[in-house]
């Protein structure tokens, strides 16, 4: 029995015929749309290196099956510059060395673009630290990933602040 799912990722949609349906989204990502920037660490959602956004909402895409997202919109990392121009938690994440190995930094920004967009960022190190825990970084790049979410939440924030004027 196959199954048809239709997905929006990164801005184009991809109509697919699943003939399992027990495909994980991280699968489905890596595998056949050759979106390797979603890293497959411990695949039981417990390190957080394979987090996308689903409709907005940071999700371990290894625990999340394919045929329960028909009709998402999806963004991995792949999807988040603009052309050359980084976002701006690409751009602080280089900025305040909030990498070392780079395993796990592809989840570790799309949880904080996710993180911040949920409104939940703030500017207390602790809170954003508390709202990164489900990512785990084996070099312990903790500081300089907590400096990189608390510069690109004031520059999103001045960026809204200028086109709301």
């Amino acid at each position: 029995m196959s199954f048809s799912i239709s997905l929006t990722v990164n801005g184009a949609r991809h109509d697919i015929e699943l003939d399992d349906p027990r495909i994980t989204l991280l699968d489905l990502l890596r595998e056949r749309l050759d979106l390797t920037g979603t890293k497959k660490g411990c695949d039981r959602g417990q390190c957080g290196a394979c987090t996308v956004l689903v409709d907005g909402r940071r999700i371990n895409s290894c625990l999340a099956l394919v045929v329960s997202h028909d009709g998402a919109d999806i963004l991995t990392i792949e999807g988040v510059a603009r052309g050359d121009e980084l976002h701006p938690v690409q751009a602080a994440f280089i900025a305040h060395d909030g990498f070392q190995c780079g395993f796990c930094t592809p989840g570790q920004i799309m949880s904080a673009i996710g993180l911040i967009g949920e409104g939940r960022a703030g500017d207390d190190p602790e809170r954003i630290r508390e709202g990164m825990s489900g990512n785990l970084c084996r070099c312990a790049a903790y500081a300089g990933i907590t400096e990189a979410v608390l510069e690109a939440q004031r520059k999103l924030a001045e960026a809204g602040r200028r086109d709301a004027a």
